[in-house]
């Protein structure tokens, strides 16, 4: 009578293990994010610079993902896991020493290799050890590891500047990482699989997953402006609390994710997916019009809810239709999505920056999540089409 309570259970020894790794790596991650562009600032470049080393980050991951995916079924979890973590330290660490665009410039892609290989690999492990019939409620906790990364490494790491110099910083970074890699070393990981399925040549992603990827890539723009540019933004303004900011989005963000995957399992995509993205269009209005703390504050609950209302579920969606031995490949396909929407979000915005203003960035990055909520509404009624027409053959 035990053993379907057992195969139920999501708060295993090795998905504590994955959670706590996936917050250690996130953390050396999100210490850099709002501190890279001020280093990048630091080293003499402009904003459109600063877009285009954020940018080379994350379209250097999504070139690796989808070799990430097949290595996934085909060398095992744990071998891309922990190559991908190695990397990723060994690039952080290269920071402390690095005192030229170029040479950062060329480390930056580097890291986007490291970070695309372990990311994917993390997200198809925890997938793995969820059960699937709470798959969105056990990634909404999964993701809240990297939640509570991004309240703690962007407002660690701004905290840290005036007392420490960059190079220290960039250790201090490296050293999550190393932390991650410790750790996934303990994990017992899926086994291989015997027999794989041979591929194609041109196989790059995951077709049932392509839906909730091309949503996601309007979201995750919005993440590249503010991540890259939010910072400077409240700087040119003369407005406090940025160290603030990404703790009460990282709070925001975590709150809604212990329901809103469940709320995912049990009513699906339909009642999450419109709340959450108006949330994120509302919170990209209050930025193009910020004019002090409160609203920044402000700003930061209305992202953090909808953007952890919507990623879980996106999440869920990507990988529940994809066959057993695609689940590395549909993780793969969300995440390169979603590095090309912060990426191309990251060097468009530069360009926005540097031509109009920063106010500007964040009238753009609505305009992106409207888009995200048109398509979201066709597909929706065009699926209620298909399904009716069908039910009319059957009869």
């Amino acid at each position: 009578m035990s053993r379907p309570h057992a195969e139920e259970k999501i708060w295993t020894k090795d998905f504590i293990f994955i959670c706590f790794s996936n917050f250690f790596i996130f953390a050396g991650f999100q210490m850099t994010l709002p501190t890279l562009p001020l280093f990048v600032n630091d080293l003499g470049g402009s904003d459109q610079l600063i877009g285009l080393v954020v940018g080379v980050f994350t379209l250097s991951a999504l070139l690796i993902r989808p070799w990430s995916g097949h290595m996934l079924e085909s060398l095992g979890r744990r071998f891309v896991y922990l190559i991908g973590l190695f990397v990723f330290v060994v690039s952080v660490g290269s920071y402390a020493f690095t005192g030229s665009l170029a040479l950062l410039f060329l480390m930056r892609i580097v890291q986007g290799l490291g970070w695309g290989m372990s990311t994917t690999a993390v997200g198809t492990i925890a997938t793995d050890l969820i059960p699937p019939k709470r798959r969105g409620e056990g990634m909404g906790y999964f993701g809240l590891a990297g939640n509570l990364a991004m309240a703690f490494g962007p407002a660690l790491g701004l905290f840290l500047i005036p007392f420490i110099n960059f190079s220290g910083l960039f250790m201090i970074a490296a050293g999550g990482g190393l932390a991650a890699f410790l750790i996934a070393a303990t994990i017992h990981y899926k086994p291989r699989e015997k027999t794989i399925v041979k591929r194609k040549k041109w196989d790059l992603f995951e077709k049932t997953a392509l839906m909730p990827s091309i949503l996601l890539f309007f979201i995750t723009m919005v993440f590249g402006g503010i991540a890259t540019f939010l910072p400077l933004y409240t700087t040119s303004l003369n407005i406090e609390g940025i160290e603030l900011y990404f703790v009460v989005f990282a709070f925001s963000l975590m709150i809604v994710r212990t329901f809103a995957g469940k709320i995912y399992d049990r009513k699906g995509h339909k009642a999450v997916f419109i709340p959450g993205t108006m949330l994120v269009f509302f919170a990209m209005i209050d930025l193009t019009l910020l004019s002090n703390e409160f609203m920044l504050l402000l700003a930061a609950v209305l992202f953090g809810t909808g953007f952890g209302t919507v990623l879980p579920a996106l999440q869920a969606w990507a990988v529940q239709e994809a066959p057993l031995n695609r689940k590395g490949m549909a993780n793969a396909t969300f995440f390169s999505f979603f590095d090309l929407g912060v990426g191309l979000g990251a060097i468009l915005f530069g360009l926005i920056a540097s031509t109009f203003s920063y106010s500007d960035i964040y009238l753009a990055s609505a305009t992106s999540v409207a888009i995200a909520m048109v398509i979201y509404v066709v597909y929706v009624k065009r699926q209620a089409s298909h399904h009716q027409h069908e039910a009319v053959q059957m009869k």
